[in-house]
């Protein structure tokens, strides 16, 4: 299976044909397939993105001015804190103050 890394410069073909210069945010999902891309931050299928010609060149980070470069931080720093929001373990919930319940139930 063809991946991509994070900050790789891709070209996404969208269903009727329109091309895009884009860049990776993360990288491919091995389970899923799906490549997250900063276009209209979609996840989309590796065989709607071909690599840039300019990523295969030393200079093609797609991050040379610096509001593409806060975009993608504020982008990435976004979807991280989601990503670890979903991983807290909500199964165990410590209830405080639970003394006076127990008081006046007797």
């Amino acid at each position: 299976m063809k991946t991509f890394k994070e900050n790789e410069l891709v070209i996404y073909t969208d269903n009727e044909g329109n091309r895009f210069d884009t860049f990776v945010i993360f990288d491919t999902d091995r389970k899923t397939g799906l490549t997250h891309i900063n276009h209209f931050n979609l996840k989309v299928n590796v065989a709607a993105l071909e690599l840039h010609p300019r990523s295969l060149s030393s200079n093609g980070v797609p991050l040379s001015d610096l509001l593409s470069f806060r975009l993608f931080s504020q982008l990435k720093e976004k979807y991280t804190q989601r990503d670890e929001a979903k991983k807290v373990n909500t199964s165990l919930v410590v209830y405080r103050g639970t003394e006076e319940l127990l008081a006046n139930a007797s």
